[in-house]
């Protein structure tokens, strides 16, 4: 077949082709597929530290199947290392970075006939998958998988809990995060990073049980010379992202998100992926169909017992599709040229008590629900499979800070009571500017019962309680949750889908009139991040 190198004119190619002798690419193996590697690693990020194993594979698998693979970089953040600090206002516009910057390579140069993104965590996978569908290479996801976990997530969170009560040194707590940390590989929590790496494969972007395969195992190996081999095959039949990203595929996805009660980024995620594929998923198709899907597979942060890893175990994305195949499209292709009913119809449960049948679910609704109020007129997000069921009614007094920061100065000064719907403010994609997480606000706060936290920032995918974020219309908007002052009464209906500010109209108005918004100072990254951001409910795209 002809190759992109192949219709550059005859001097420019030349030329180009010297560049790439110069790099000690093979002259007589320029006619072959041209296969962009593009990888995350780096010596930072758990998640990332073992890729450049992976992409080796990746490209004997290329070479095997006939075509030359190239492999360049790109960013990756860890949101494990970046938490609690101003680092993690870096976070989520990683993922755009990540995005301009794969696309720059590619179209940069101009040779690749198709392409492999390696990647694992969390702004990543998406950030990968938004470049796919970008650029509509033919071309597949490899994930780095997951690391083992020798405790039990409720052993770690009880070290945790410890260290922040006096009772463990730091020491002790290294120690024990060790066990639940032991190497390379995703954190084995269904966190952004695993619930990202299973929607790649619920879209049809990865191959079948790959997402949570064991880091470094010789499966995983295997699997990633697999797709080196596929990715050449795509090129040859013409097979391209925005073929297998379709409406129906995001459905899919969605639906296998809120059956395992996946990350809330997912809601930012899957909408950014959609939007370069020229699709829009509103929060409110994840609350229809979070509606009419039950949650089937409980794993950490849902349940303490279980982690990602007993997940794959029990037959991971296609064990988790085939019992909700009722409720999915299909017929939809994917990258192995096969369809999703294809893909999983030999799949079958190993342990029906990590995912259950449909008639004997976790819970009748999805993992995810949308609540909206005056509070939150475009939507705001919440797991409610992680909130105790005393908690999905709450009524409670504000207590309102305008930061993380401000928030922690509190807390540590005993001012946090319970009863308190907590306001954390300012921390949206454009307020923040970043739309950090607020894990640790949500770790601090777990030895409360009976208690709230409401923000325009986000959360981790490990966070648990009754946790709202990802408000919209945010602070820095002016939206309604700038209006809150302390003392007023806040009403939270889970099954309702409610979110109210026991305020009149007229009092917001009058409000409203007076507000004079926080204003953050921010390096010039962050600014123009904040410039350039759609709210929440968009995705947190760009404005362009």
């Amino acid at each position: 077949m002809e190759n992109r190198l192949s219709t550059i004119k005859p001097y420019t190619r030349a030329i180009l082709k010297s560049h790439l002798c110069s790099c000690g690419v093979d002259y007589n193996k320029m006619d072959r597929p041209v296969i962009a590697i593009a990888n995350s690693w780096n010596e930072i990020v758990p998640g990332h530290v073992h890729l450049r194993q992976i992409a080796d594979r990746v490209k004997k698998g290329v070479i095997d199947a006939g075509g030359l693979p190239l492999e360049f970089n790109t960013i990756a953040v860890c949101d494990g290392i970046a938490q609690g600090h101003d680092g993690m206002k870096y976070s989520l516009p990683s993922r755009e970075v990540i995005a301009d910057s794969v696309e720059t390579m590619v179209h940069s140069h101009g040779i690749f006939d198709g392409m492999v993104v390696l990647s694992s965590c969390d702004k990543i996978v998406p950030g990968m998958m938004m470049a796919a569908a970008r650029l509509n290479l033919p071309g597949l996801v490899v994930l780095g998988g997951v690391m083992p976990n020798h405790i039990k997530p409720k052993e770690s969170k009880a070290a945790r809990q410890k260290f922040l009560a006096g009772e463990l040194d730091e020491k002790g707590l290294v120690d024990v995060t060790k066990k639940y940390y032991p190497g390379a590989g995703a954190c084995p929590f269904l966190g952004t990073a695993n619930t990202m790496q299973g929607l790649s494969e619920a879209l049809g972007m990865a191959l079948p049980k790959s997402s949570w395969m064991r880091a470094l195992s010789e499966e995983q190996l295997d699997a990633a010379e697999a797709a080196g081999r596929q990715a050449v095959e795509l090129v040859r039949q013409g097979l391209k992202p925005t073929d297998i990203l379709t409406l129906q595929a995001f459905k899919n996805a969605i639906t296998v998100l809120l059956a395992m009660g996946g990350s809330l980024n997912a809601c930012l995620h899957l909408p950014a992926i959609a939007h370069e594929a020229g699709i829009e998923l509103p929060f409110d198709l994840f609350d229809e169909i979070s509606r009419n899907i039950p949650f089937i597979a409980g794993v950490t942060p849902n349940n303490n017992e279980y982690t990602t890893n007993d997940l794959q175990r029990a037959g991971g994305v296609p064990a988790l599709m085939k019992v909700l195949s009722t409720h999915l499209h299909l017929d939809n292709i994917t990258v192995t040229g096969k369809t999703v009913g294809e893909n999983i119809d030999h799949a079958e449960v190993l342990d029906r008590e990590i995912i259950h049948p449909l008639s004997r679910p976790l819970d009748k609704e999805g993992g995810i629900a949308v609540l909206k109020g005056n509070l939150a007129s475009q939507g705001a997000l919440i797991k409610q499979s992680a909130v105790p069921g005393k908690l999905r009614n709450f009524i409670g007094e504000a207590i309102v800070f305008n930061s993380e920061e401000a928030f922690l100065t509190a807390y540590e000064s005993d001012e946090i009571n319970e009863g308190h719907a907590v306001v954390i403010r300012y921390e949206g994609p454009k307020g923040g500017p970043g739309m950090r997480e607020l894990h640790r606000c949500t770790e601090v706060l777990a030895k409360y019962e009976n208690i709230a936290l409401i923000t325009d920032g986000r959360f981790s995918g490990a966070s648990a309680g009754l946790s709202i974020g990802y408000l919209s219309p945010e602070a820095a908007e002016g939206g309604n949750i700038a209006l809150v002052r302390n003392g007023d009464v806040i009403e939270i209906n889970v099954k309702a889908r409610r979110l109210t500010l026991r305020v009149t109209e007229e009092e917001l108005a009058l409000r409203k009139a007076h507000l004079e918004t926080v204003k953050r100072e921010a390096g010039k990254f962050l600014r123009l991040y904040s410039l350039s951001t759609e709210s929440a409910a968009s995705g947190a795209i760009r404005n362009i």
